[in-house]
């Protein structure tokens, strides 16, 4: 532990540098101005400089009452920098005013002791801060591990996410913009042969870690769920079946996803489809501006043990797109989702060709630093006629 200790006058700077050698504190260093004690702290005179770096004092042992800059002054400058304001003050004063004192403390002070100096009453204040700092240190450690760890599974989890797949007659894109690093939306397609494909978007309940491993779960058993049974029903089931075996004794919260799963028959041009629960898929096809809903015929998954679905259906003559999304793009709109729907019909009709500047300059184009309630998705399958084969 490094201590700092900054006084104008050299006696006290030396009875200070006894008592704390008696004590076993031998490792300080001293400033005789408060300007002093700032260039040590690697704080410039000049506006502009560049910033400290993270200080090795863990204590510093500050006189009020200074020529130049007095130490509540210097206190609020230390205050201004990230990487030293958790650094602990302590005043020494001969002040007795409460007010001083008072000022000393708002201005980022943890403590003070007065002069003339009790040995017994500075030691037993330096081993609380110091105690405290420890306690801080160990808390910005954790959390940066954590910051860290958070990272690392949000590339896990974008690395689970479908790439873009272009085909002569099926062709799919997404964007996504997760509200925290870690998020509750996945989305994932998958060749099912003979020009069939399957698609999936589901929303998780909630944010933030415990959505994200629960989405990573459900990740882990998506493409064996999808290609052994297909069919959208028996998929929705056999994905809330998987679910429901995430029992957790005296959860709080019941966990569950909104999702949308659609067969796409290219060959056949048909489209077979559960929605459960989530946002209206919209089916484009030829000159139409107007889509087709694929709206939601069942609850979300998770929500009870059994799942009686009936899929829909819906067949297409002429190239189309769908787009599916996550109520984070709904969102966007205030107000009923009528007119919400209304926004989103007037931004995703038009060309069946996926245009991905289009698109995200009109969902995704707000700032990726600023924390978003939602996460957003789009989903964009573009269903072509293709090259006849003899």
């Amino acid at each position: 532990m490094r201590i700092l200790i900054v006084d104008d006058n050299p006696t006290n700077v030396i009875i200070i540098r006894e008592i704390l050698k008696k004590e076993d504190y031998r490792n300080f260093i001293t400033a005789s101005s408060a300007k002093e004690m700032l260039s040590l702290l690697g704080i410039g005179s000049e506006k502009g400089e560049e910033q400290p770096k993270q200080s090795n004092i863990d204590l510093i042992l500050l006189d009020m009452m200074m020529p130049e800059m007095d130490g509540i002054e210097a206190c609020r400058v230390v205050q201004q920098y990230e990487q030293l304001k958790d650094i602990p003050i302590i005043m020494v004063t001969a002040v007795g005013d409460s007010k001083k004192l008072a000022e000393a403390l708002d201005a980022g002070a943890v403590d003070y002791v007065t002069k003339p100096i009790n040995k017994v009453e500075l030691m037993a204040r330096i081993r609380l801060a110091l105690r405290l700092k420890r306690e801080k240190d160990w808390h910005k450690e954790r959390d940066q591990r954590m910051q860290d760890e958070l990272k690392l599974a949000a590339l896990v989890q974008n690395a689970v996410l479908s790439l873009p797949l272009v085909e002569d007659t099926f062709v799919v894109h997404a964007l996504y913009q997760p509200s925290f690093e870690l998020a509750g939306d996945l989305y994932a397609w998958y060749p099912l042969g003979d020009g069939r494909y399957g698609v999936i978007l589901l929303d998780m309940m909630g944010h933030g870690i415990s959505s994200s491993l629960f989405c990573m779960f459900i990740a882990s058993v998506l493409k064996d769920t999808v290609t052994t049974y297909v069919e959208p029903e028996k998929v929705i089931q056999e994905l809330n079946r998987r679910f429901n075996q995430l029992y957790i004794e005296k959860q709080l919260v019941q966990y569950y996803f909104t999702a949308i799963y659609l067969v796409i028959d290219t060959r056949m041009k048909r489209i077979d489809y559960i929605n459960a629960g989530h946002p209206p898929g919209l089916f484009f096809e030829g000159d139409a501006t107007k889509p087709v809903l694929l709206e939601s015929n069942c609850h979300p998954v998770g929500l009870f043990d059994r799942m009686d679905v009936q899929p829909q259906s819906l067949s297409y003559e002429e190239e189309g797109h769908l787009a599916l999304f996550t109520d984070g793009l709904l969102e966007l709109v205030k107000g009923e989702q009528e007119e919400q729907l209304d926004f989103l019909v007037e931004h995703l009709s038009g060309g069946h060709d996926w245009q991905e500047e289009v698109m995200r300059t009109a969902f995704f184009n707000d700032d990726a630093d600023v924390e978003r309630d939602d996460d957003k998705c789009l989903v964009w399958i573009s269903l072509k006629k293709g090259t006849d084969k003899e």
